[in-house]
């Protein structure tokens, strides 16, 4: 059983956070971006970052900011931190195809966020259900915005946790 199964989708974590780091969404194994079979983030294409093999199906806000999009179907989320890193978390590959089937959003559009504060729950059986794959994708879609974008921990299971860091140009 998780040690975080025990929070409540209306309960927060609190948790100290850095500036331009991306704390670890959801509880699970990190894995490179060159690892899935999706050649849209396999290859970077919305940019750099990792994926996570999910344990637990709470995603949770990984830096203080704001909502910036939620997809119709419920799959993923785009955030922008206070410090401007602008960050997805989409749940599964070819998700949107469940048109929101397994997927509960807690937050709306343009809506104020804090680290540790959940955003969403999924279901992991019903996404394996579809047959489609349940990792986790975190990226910085303004990667070329930034000197670097580095992974922190690439075995992490614990959320919240850093996980990524965005190092300014200059």
């Amino acid at each position: 059983m998780s040690i975080f199964s025990k929070f409540k989708k209306n309960k927060s974590i609190d948790i100290q956070t850095e500036p331009l780091t991306i704390y670890q969404p959801v509880e699970g194994t990190v894995i490179p971006l060159k690892d899935l079979n999706d050649g849209v983030f396999s290859e970077g294409i919305l940019g750099d970052g990792c994926a996570i093999k999910p344990i637990d199906q709470i995603v949770y806000a990984p830096f203080d900011g704001v909502i910036s999009t939620i997809a119709d179907t419920y799959h993923a989320i785009g955030l922008t931190s206070k410090d401007g890193v602008e960050c997805l978390i989409h749940v599964g590959l070819d998700t949107v195809e469940m048109q929101g089937n397994g997927f509960n959003v807690f937050v709306k559009d343009g809506a104020k966020i804090k680290a540790g504060q959940p955003l969403m729950e999924f279901s992991i059986n019903k996404i394996q259900a579809a047959n489609f794959p349940t990792d986790v994708v975190v990226v910085v879609t303004n990667t070329f915005d930034y000197d670097s974008v580095n992974i922190l921990n690439s075995v992490s299971q614990t959320p919240l946790t850093p996980l990524i860091k965005v190092i300014e140009k200059g």
